[in-house]
C-alpha cells in the first residue's frame, strides 16, 4: 500500500483515490468481534450491520441492527420464515469481514464474500468519493454525479508504467496495464478507454498536416473527435443515465510499436425506435435537441425548425431537456468534431438538413377519404419543407405515401394505403433517414482515419448496453440481453475454463469446471435452430404470421422443454407480457407485441426510389438502386435468398464481435449508477445489487467462492512473500 508520500504523485486527485496512511490504519485497526459481527435481512436497505447479542437454543438469537441514521435496534432473530425484514433464520445472517478489510481496493482479496460485503465495501468507498474499486478481473466505477480531478494530466502521468497492485485502483491503471501486455506480446486487447490512449500512451507522435477539405489535427485528435459527432447522433436520456449510449460500439486503435497508426469503429443495434418513439421519463436523440438550441441560428434556419421542441412532437414525447447536459455546449462540439474529422462543408449541410427532415417527419398528417378507406393528405406544408430538406418534389412524396407501387410477379401495380398504413411508413422511413446517415457517418469517419502506416497490432474499446430489465421489455431488450449473455459466457470461459487448461499443463490437482456451461441453455434458447430468433425469422416470412401464431409456436416448441424458458407469473398492474428467460442476471418478461413487423422493418419501395433521385448527393448516396437481375445464369432468374431482417443483421454483427473478442486479452470495467436522482454521494442498495447482478460481478465472485485460484507471476509472488521464508 502506497505512503502518503508516494501518493503526493497524484496531486489533489490522491485523496479521491486511497485515503491517508492515519486514516486507514486508524480504520483497520479498530475493535471487532469476529465471532458476533454480521449483516441481517432487511426490506429497505437490503442489508445492515449488526452483532449478535444472545444465542438460545433451537438457533434463535438476539441481534442489535445499526440502522442507517446512525440509531441502535434490538431485534430478536427466530428460525421463521422473514417477516417485514424483521424475523430471519439465523442462516440468513452474512458474515462481515475484519476491519483489515475496510474499504479494500480488491474486494476478491475479503474474507468473506457475499452480496452484503460487496454491497457495503462499494457503499462506504463511495461514501469517501473513491468511485473505482477492483473485484478480481473486474474493476467497477460508481458514478459520482460530480466532477471529481481524478482525470488531468497529473493523474495520467502517475500512473503510467505501474502495474495494477502498485496503484489505487482507477481506469488508467486498467488502461496502462492493457497497454504493456499489448507491447510485450504484441497481442490484441479489448479495453474501456480510448482517450488515454489517443492523447498519452502515443504522446511524442508526429503531427497530420492540416489541408482544407481533410481531416484536421493528429490523429488523437480525430479519435476523439468522432466521439461528440457519435454521441450526439447515438446517445440518450433513459430513466437510468442522462447519457446512455443506444448503440454498442467497437473501436480498433491500431499501433506501430508504441505509436498510433490508425483507428476504425464498427456499431450495433442502433436503437431506431427512439427517433420516433420516448417514455415519459427518457429523450430522442441529442443532436434533435442540440439542434434548437439556437446556439448556431444558422443551423435552425438551414433544417427549417423551430427553438421549442413541443412544436415537433415525434422527438418531445417525454423530456426536453437534461439537468446535467447543456446542448449549447454540446452542439458546439459537435459541430466542432464534424470539421475536425473532414467532412465537406456540403456533407455538413446535407447531416443537419436530413436530421431536421427526420424530425419534421412527425409533423406530418394525413386523412381517410369520404367514403374510402384510401388515405389522402391533410395539408402539404409539412411535406414541402421535408421535400425541400430532402431535394425532392412533394407532390411525388406523397403520390409514393398514398399510393405506392408494388412487384407483383413481374408487374407492378399501384396500391392503395389506409391513414394507419401511411403512418406506419412514415415512422419507418424517418428511422430509416437516421439509421441510413450514422452508419454512412460511421463508414466516413473510418476512412478518415485510415492511413497508409504499417500497424502491428491494436487495443479494442467495446462499449455497449448492459443487461437490461424494464417492466416492459421488447425486441431491442431481447437483443441486448442476449449479447450480455454472450459477453458473459465470453468472459466465464476466457477467465475461467482457459485459465483451468493453465493449471492442467503445469500439474495443479484441480477439478474442472465448465463455467461457461452455465450460460449455454439460454443461449441455444435464442441462437439455436428452431430457438427464439429462428422462429421469429420463419414468421416473417408468411404474410399471414401473426403476434399470435409466434407465441404459438413458442410454446409448442420450447414450454416445458428446455428450463431457461417459461411462463410469464401474472400481477396486479404489471405491463402485458408473453413470456419470459431465465437469464443469468434474473428472469425477464417480454412482450411479443409488434414484433414481426419490426423485425421485417418494411420501407415503402417507391419513396426509397424516389430519395435515390434527391439532388441532395448525401440522401441519394444512402439509397442507392438496386442492381439489376441477373438473368444469364443457367436456369433464369437468380434466386433469391432469405430477406434480411433485424434479427439476421443483428446476430451477423454479433458474430462478428465475439470473433473479434476471441483474438484479444479482455479487460472488464462495469459502470453502476448508485441512485436515480442522480444524487452525489446517495447509494440505494437495491439498484446497485440488481446492476451487480446484471453486469456480471456477482456472477465472477460466485465462481470465486468455488475456490477458483488466482495465478501470479513468480516476481511478484516472490516479492510478496519472501517475508515468510527468506
Amino acid at each position: 500500500m502506497s505512503t502518503d508520500a508516494e501518493m503526493e504523485q497524484y496531486g489533489k486527485a490522491a485523496i479521491y483515490l486511497r485515503k491517508p496512511e492515519k486514516e486507514r490504519i486508524e480504520a483497520q485497526t479498530a475493535s471487532f468481534d469476529s465471532k458476533n459481527s454480521c449483516f441481517v435481512p432487511d426490506a429497505k436497505e437490503l442489508y445492515l450491520k449488526a452483532l449478535v447479542t444472545a444465542r438460545k437454543d433451537g438457533g434463535a438469537c438476539s441481534v442489535t441492527v445499526k440502522m442507517p441514521d446512525g440509531s441502535v435496534q434490538l431485534r430478536l432473530v427466530l428460525m421463521k420464515t422473514i417477516k417485514e425484514g424483521k424475523d430471519f433464520k439465523e442462516a440468513d445472517l452474512l458474515q462481515m469481514n475484519p476491519p483489515k478489510y475496510n474499504k479494500i481496493e480488491d474486494m476478491a482479496m475479503m474474507t468473506y464474500l457475499n452480496e452484503a460485503t460487496v454491497l457495503y465495501n462499494l457503499k462506504e468507498r463511495y461514501a469517501a468519493w473513491m468511485i473505482y474499486t477492483y473485484s478480481g478481473l473486474f474493476c467497477v466505477t460508481v458514478n459520482p454525479y460530480k466532477w471529481l480531478p481524478v482525470y488531468d494530466a497529473e493523474v495520467v502521468s502517475a500512473y503510467r508504467g505501474k502495474k495494477r497492485v502498485e496503484a489505487p485502483p482507477h481506469i488508467f491503471s486498467v488502461s496502462d496495464n492493457g497497454f504493456q501486455v499489448m507491447q510485450i506480446v504484441k497481442s490484441n486487447l479489448t479495453n474501456k478507454l480510448i482517450q488515454y490512449f489517443a492523447t498519452i500512451a502515443v504522446s511524442g507522435g508526429e503531427k497530420k498536416k492540416q489541408e482544407p477539405g481533410k481531416m484536421q489535427g493528429s490523429l488523437e485528435d480525430q479519435i476523439i473527435a468522432a466521439n461528440p459527432l457519435l454521441e450526439a447522433y447515438g446517445n440518450a436520456k433513459t430513466v437510468r443515465n442522462d447519457n446512455s449510449s443506444r448503440f454498442g460500439k467497437f473501436i480498433r486503435i491500431h499501433f506501430q510499436g508504441p505509436k498510433l497508426a490508425k483507428a476504425d469503429i464498427e456499431t450495433y443495434l442502433l436503437e431506431k425506435s427512439r427517433v420516433t418513439f420516448q417514455l415519459p421519463d427518457e429523450r430522442g436523440y441529442h443532436i434533435f435537441f442540440q439542434m434548437m438550441t439556437n446556439h448556431k441560428p444558422e443551423i435552425v434556419e438551414m433544417s427549417l425548425l423551430t427553438t421549442n421542441p413541443y412544436d415537433l412532437p415525434m422527438c418531445s414525447q417525454g423530456q426536453i431537456t437534461v439537468n446535467s447536459i447543456d446542448d449549447k455546449v454540446e452542439l458546439e462540439a459537435t459541430d466542432d468534431a464534424i470539421t475536425i474529422l473532414g467532412f465537406t462543408n456540403e456533407e455538413k449541410a446535407s447531416i443537419y438538413k436530413l436530421t431536421g427532415a427526420v424530425i419534421h417527419h412527425g409533423n406530418m398528417h394525413f386523412k381517410q377519404k369520404q367514403r374510402e378507406e384510401q388515405a389522402e393528405p391533410d395539408g402539404t406544408e409539412v411535406a414541402d419543407k421535408i421535400t425541400y430538406l430532402l431535394g425532392l418534389n412533394s407532390a411525388e412524396l406523397l403520390k409514393c405515401l398514398c399510393f405506392p407501387r408494388v412487384k407483383v410477379g413481374n408487374e407492378y401495380v399501384t396500391k392503395g394505403q389506409t391513414v394507419p398504413q401511411v403512418n406506419n411508413a412514415v415512422s419507418t422511413l424517418a428511422k430509416s433517414i437516421y439509421e441510413r446517415m450514422f452508419l454512412w457517418m460511421v463508414v466516413r469517419i473510418n476512412e478518415m482515419l485510415d492511413t497508409k502506416q504499417p500497424r502491428q497490432c491494436y487495443i479494442g474499446v467495446l462499449d455497449i448496453a448492459g443487461f437490461e430489465i424494464f417492466d416492459f421489455n421488447t425486441l431491442e431488450q431481447l437483443c441486448i440481453n442476449f449479447t450480455n449473455e454472450k459477453l458473459q459466457q465470453f468472459f466465464n470461459h476466457t477467465m475461467f475454463v482457459l485459465e483451468q487448461e493453465e493449471y492442467k499443463k503445469e500439474g495443479i490437482v484441480w477439478e474442472f469446471i465448465d463455467f461457461g456451461m452455465d450460460l449455454a441453455q439460454c443461449i441455444e434458447l435464442i441462437e439455436k435452430p428452431m430457438g427464439i430468433f429462428s422462429i421469429l425469422e420463419e414468421e416473417c416470412m408468411f404474410p399471414k404470421a401473426s403476434d399470435t401464431t409466434f407465441k404459438s409456436k413458442l410454446y409448442d416448441q420450447h414450454l416445458g422443454k428446455t428450463k431457461a424458458f417459461e411462463k410469464p407469473k401474472p400481477g396486479k398492474g404489471k405491463a402485458e407480457a408473453h413470456f419470459a428467460l431465465v437469464h443469468y442476471a434474473g428472469i425477464v418478461e417480454y412482450s411479443i407485441t409488434g414484433w414481426l413487423d419490426k423485425n421485417k422493418d418494411p420501407l415503402n419501395d417507391s419513396v426509397c426510389q424516389l430519395y435515390g433521385k434527391s439532388s441532395v448527393k448525401l440522401l441519394a448516396a444512402l439509397y442507392p438502386a438496386a442492381p439489376p437481375e441477373d438473368t444469364t445464369k443457367k436456369g433464369g432468374k437468380k434466386k433469391g435468398g432469405s430477406m434480411q431482417t433485424v434479427t439476421s443483421q443483428f446476430r451477423e454483427n454479433l458474430g462478428k464481435l465475439m470473433t473479434n473478442l476471441r483474438s484479444t486479452h479482455p479487460h472488464l470495467v462495469r459502470c453502476l449508477i448508485p441512485n436515480e436522482s442522480k444524487t452525489p454521494g446517495l447509494m440505494e442498495n437495491y439498484l446497485v445489487i440488481h446492476q451487480l447482478r446484471c453486469n456480471g460481478v456477482l456472477e465472477g465472485i460466485r465462481i470465486c467462492r468455488k475456490g477458483f485460484p488466482s495465478r501470479i507471476l513468480y516476481a511478484d509472488f516472490k516479492q510478496s512473500y519472501s517475508q515468510i521464508n527468506a
